[in-house]
This record gives C-alpha cells, sequence and structure tokens, in this order.
C-alpha cells in the first residue's frame, strides 16, 4: 500500500489525466497537464477530504464555471483513479475536486514501519552522504551566555540533529571569540577592580565572575577618559606577546570557558570541534595581506587594508587597521579557511543573528575573491532577536537575562507545578524532572516561531502545561506512556487481538494516520528551509490532535478488544513519532510526569 506522499502523487495524476480528457469530451485543443503542477490543497475540515484541486484555473479555458468543470473532472477521475493504482474516494464539492484517502487500509503498513524502524522513523535521504558543517554559540570570554545565546543554542543543536536526521554527515563547531577589545576591557577592569579576586574566593560561576567585570568597566569607562586607549595598549600587548599580558588573558578564559562549558552540559549543547580566534586571527591577516598582493585588495595612505565591494553593490569595507590589528571579518576569513582544511565540507552554515547579515555578505564575498570555490556553498542561518515583554536587552548595561539564572528560574516553577499537582511520588526524582520540563519549556519556545522572525520569551508562558508549549508536549508523551504501561499489566485481557483495519472510523483517527504518515515529508521539509519550527508545529498538530482524541474515544477500556487494541497499536506510533521529534527539537521525553 503506497504512504500518503505517493498517493497523493498519484491522485495527482489523475487530476491531470481527467482534465486531459474532460477536454478531449469538449474538443478542446489541451495540453496535457503536469501532475507536479496541479495546485493541491488541504480542505479546511477534514470531514470533507484529504486532498483538494481548486478548478479555478481552468475556467478561462473550458469556457464555463469551475463547479460546472470539478463536476466533470471528478467523475473522470473516479474511472482514471484505479488505473494508476490512486487509492480513495474522489468527489466534486464546490469549485473544488476532493479526495478522500483509504487511510484504514494504509494503517497496517504504516504502523507495521513505524514499529520496525522505531528511531530511525522520519529520516529521509535529503542530504545523503553530504558533508555539512554548523557552526553555532560562539560566545565572548567577557561574558556569560544569555538568552540571546540560548536561541542561538536552540538552533544550532536543532538543526544539526535535523540534518542528521536527513541523511548529512554533520560536525557541529564553535567558534569561542577569546581576544580583541571586549576582552581586553573586562581584563583592564579586573586589573584596576579584581584585586586578586577569583571565582573561587567570591563562590561565583566563572562566566559571572568575569562578566562582573565587563558592566563594571563599561560603567567605569563613562568616567575615565583614558578607558577606551588603556583598553586598546591591552590589545596591542597582547599580540605583542606580552608575558604579564598574556598570562592575565589566559586565566580570565579559563574561567569564563570553565563557566560556559557548564551551560552547555544543563541545555544538552554538544560540539566535534571548538575553534580559538586566538589561534585562527593571525591566519586571517596572513590571507589578507597575500589579497593585497595579488590585487584583491587596496592600501590607503594610512596603512590600513580594504576591499571594493562594488561587486555586490555595496561600498567598502576595512580588512586590516592601520596599525595592522584585525577585524571579525579578518578573523572569519582565517577561521573558514583553517575549517575547511581540517574537515573539507560542502556546505558550511553560520547560526548568527540578523544584525551580522552585512557581516556575511561580506565575508562570502571576500573567500569568493580570494579563489576559494567552496564559498560558494556558505550559507548565514539569520535568526530573529529575543527580547523580554519589557523590551530589550543590553549586555554592556547588565539587563541581560542570564542564561543559568534563567535555567534555573524554569526549573523551579515545573517543580512548583509538579508539587502543586501532588505529582512528586509519581515522578520520582523531582529536582531531575523539572529541569527536562525545563529545558523542554526552553526550547520549544525558542523553536517553534520561524528563525528568521525576532520574538518574545515570556518565561511564565513558556513554562505553562497547556496550550502550545514544551510541557504540554511531554505530558502527552507521558500520558500514552502510562496507557502503554496499564496495557502491559492487562496484556491477558488482549490474547488474541489484532489490529482491525475496518475498526477505523473517526475523524481523529484518520488525521493521525496522515498525521504519522507525513512526519518523513516534514522532516525532510525542515532540512531543506533550516527550519526547526516546521517539526515544531507539525509537533503541536499532531500532540492536539490525539488529546481530542483520547478525550472523545475509549482506547483501553473498550468493550471491544479488537477495536482496544487498533486503538492502542494507533497510540503507540503517535508515540514514537513524538519521541522522534522530541529529539529534532530538543525536548526530552519523559514517562512519568
Amino acid at each position: 500500500m503506497a504512504d500518503i506522499t505517493d498517493t497523493k502523487t498519484l491522485w495527482k495524476g489523475a487530476v491531470a489525466d481527467a482534465l486531459f480528457r474532460h477536454a478531449e469530451s469538449m474538443e478542446l485543443s489541451f495540453q496535457r497537464p503536469d501532475p507536479a503542477s496541479l495546485i493541491a490543497e488541504r480542505p479546511p475540515k477534514p470531514e470533507m477530504g484529504d486532498l483538494a484541486f481548486p478548478m479555478f484555473p481552468f475556467a478561462k479555458l473550458f469556457r464555463t464555471s469551475p463547479m460546472a468543470i470539478a463536476s466533470a473532472v471528478a467523475d473522470h477521475a473516479k474511472q482514471t483513479a484505479a488505473a494508476l493504482g490512486a487509492s480513495g474516494e474522489v468527489e466534486a464539492s464546490g469549485p473544488y475536486v476532493n479526495v478522500r484517502y483509504n487511510l484504514a487500509s494504509m494503517m497496517p503498513g504504516l504502523l507495521k514501519q513505524v514499529f520496525s524502524e522505531a528511531e530511525a522513523y522520519g529520516k529521509t535521504d535529503l542530504y545523503a552522504g553530504e558533508k555539512i558543517m554548523i557552526e553555532f554559540s560562539c560566545p565572548n570570554t567577557n561574558k556569560p551566555l544569555h538568552l540571546g545565546h540560548l536561541r542561538n543554542d536552540a538552533l544550532g543543536e536543532s538543526v544539526s540533529r535535523i540534518l542528521k536526521a536527513n541523511g548529512a554527515d554533520v560536525r557541529k563547531v564553535n567558534l569561542i571569540n577569546d581576544r580583541g577589545i571586549h576582552i581586553c576591557k573586562s581584563m583592564l577592569a579586573y586589573s584596576v577592580f579584581g584585586k586578586g579576586k577569583s571565582p573561587e574566593s567570591e563562590g561565583c560561576k566563572g562566566d559571572h565572575f568575569v562578566g562582573d567585570y565587563y558592566v563594571k568597566y563599561n560603567s567605569w569607562a563613562k568616567e575615565e577618559p583614558e578607558a577606551e586607549e588603556r583598553a586598546r595598549e591591552l590589545l596591542r600587548k597582547w599580540e605583542a606577546g606580552d608575558p604579564e599580558t598574556v598570562e592575565l588573558w589566559k586565566t580570565m578564559n579559563r574561567w569564563t570557558i570553565d563557566g560556559i562549558g557548564e551551560t552547555y552540559r544543563k541545555t544538552g549543547i554538544s560540539f566535534d570541534d571548538i575553534y580559538y580566534e586566538s589561534k585562527t586571527y593571525s591566519a586571517g591577516r596572513d590571507e589578507v595581506l597575500k589579497g593585497l598582493r595579488n590585487g584583491v585588495f587596496y592600501k590607503e595612505e594610512d596603512g590600513s587594508v580594504w576591499v571594493d565591494l562594488a561587486e555586490i553593490n555595496l561600498d567598502k569595507k576595512v580588512l586590516l587597521r592601520s596599525d595592522g590589528t584585525t577585524l571579525y571579518l579578518t578573523q572569519d576569513i582565517g577561521t573558514a579557511i583553517a575549517r575547511h582544511g581540517d574537515w573539507p565540507f560542502k556546505r558550511l552554515i553560520y547560526v548568527v543573528a540578523s544584525e551580522q547579515q552585512y557581516h556575511f555578505k561580506v565575508l562570502f564575498h571576500v573567500l569568493k575573491k580570494l579563489g576559494f570555490d567552496w564559498a560558494e556553498n556558505l550559507y548565514h542561518l539569520s535568526y530573529g532577536m529575543v527580547n523580554l515583554p519589557e523590551g530589550k536587552m543590553k549586555s554592556r548595561e547588565g539587563t541581560v537575562v542570564d542564561a543559568d539564572d534563567l535555567i534555573a528560574e524554569l526549573s523551579s516553577m515545573a517543580a512548583a507545578e509538579i508539587k502543586t499537582k501532588g505529582r512528586e511520588g509519581d515522578v520520582g526524582d523531582v529536582e531531575k524532572t523539572a529541569e527536562a520540563v525545563g529545558l523542554a519549556a526552553l526550547n520549544y519556545y525558542l523553536l517553534q516561531i520561524s528563525p528568521a522572525k525576532d520574538m518574545i520569551f515570556d518565561p511564565k508562558e513558556s513554562i505553562s502545561f497547556n496550550g502550545n508549549t514544551g510541557p504540554y508536549l511531554q505530558y502527552m508523551g507521558a500520558r500514552i506512556s502510562s496507557m502503554l504501561r496499564k496495557f502491559e499489566e492487562r496484556s491477558d485481557e488482549f490474547k488474541g487481538a489484532t489490529v482491525d483495519p475496518s475498526l477505523i472510523t473517526t475523524i481523529e483517527e484518520r488525521e493521525l494516520i496522515k498525521l504519522i504518515s507525513l512526519f518523513p515529508e516534514k522532516v525532510a521539509q525542515a532540512g531543506a528551509e533550516f527550519n526547526p519550527s516546521i517539526v515544531t508545529t507539525y509537533l503541536y498538530d499532531l500532540s492536539r490532535t490525539f488529546s481530542r482524541y483520547y478525550h472523545d474515544n475509549q482506547i483501553l477500556n473498550n468493550d471491544d478488544k479488537n477495536l482496544a487494541f487498533t486503538r492502542l497499536s494507533l497510540a503507540k506510533g503517535v508515540l514514537q513519532v513524538l519521541k522522534n521529534a522530541y529529539w529534532l527539537v530538543g525536548i526530552p521525553f519523559l514517562e512519568v510526569m
């Protein structure tokens, strides 16, 4: 039995052939349409069918109403569908030709596939054998991760998993921004105010400790006119290898990186390789100087090196300052070249906020001008800003939402909800369960919106156990798991029971079968668009449909044992798909909530 994607293709062929036959019967000159080009919509209500072909585009050609065309085409399609192997029913509904799939007959084969493939169900070969490197996170070593970083991390990890599910060989990389003027500002503030303190002596997480000095610098610099120049002098000393400066830099970087590593572990973020700007920036300078010698770039009178961007309708961009120091762009040139040398990728995806769109246009163009063919396959996965209901965050002023604080707050809110409902005994380890619920709330909320859009993060809304939230989705998986445990306890009652497709009669059952069958298609779409919100939207549709089904129909407590077993098998299929989709968007699966 063909799956829904194949069935849709077959019905497109049947309708295309029916249109041609109708034209022949009217003695019209009409070229058989390409089935793939036919518009196929989802009817607004499930009871109207599973597929709808609008006949409006053909009214002018046939010189008759879309309703009349739909009636004739539906009659012809009934005759051609069987010959093409398109199972189901077809009928005219106003100006539409509506198709109703024979979903019940698909169910046994579909569930067999789901259960046999298990965790692999939904995987595709969209990027089979393709080496894709994805860069995300990229923290600075002068401050801890904040809410904006969490959206970056959630996107990067989720897209990585989605690409792997589509057959790609994925390498996740991080670039630690461990040098530059911003790092020197924290170092300078510590030199002035630190007085030998450390994270250990202050009982403070390392990245928070260093971040406090970055905030202190920006406050101090408003009163100290020499602050900026003193920070630049530190940068020059660092690049010159001054031992005292380098030692302070190493110490403060270690404090920050250790602290950020703890946050990664809390949020389930990992990398296959980590690059450090301090080790790649000089290579970028060498490449720029090589491009200068080859006439790709030019030098201004003050000694700075520039690139003319007229070819991409931009002005010009500095690549090396007059004092020879590098910029982010210079460093990214060296890093990209080093990465391709380490692991020759087919694609490289940068997960970076939309504020850097100009930066990546220039970076990609410069790499192409330097003669690197692989630069054609660089992609900026641009994402919108994430703010709070009360407004925009500002790291220099210390008004950002700290990642660790937010994670702790969400976990605390989840624990309070568990205790309010008296579920401590059921969930066992309340703290561990609360952390999983908090992570689900965080990741789902951050991923449910298309990456390109700005968003407002509302912690209270994200942690709700009702509505379009991560905890609601987790609860649906836990509810099905509970039902399956009860089935195991009562398995003797169901001996001899079988899956009977003829018992599949409700609209919700039909919708669940369709949704299960469509999961691989949604995984492929999310991979093609680098868009986890495709998966989150699908997850909510599946969960909401099952919730209605569970509410309106008896599953286990049913006098008809075959009906109970059939419905339970469908629920088991839903659970497997939920678990597979959870993984793609970073939602921990909980058997008990």
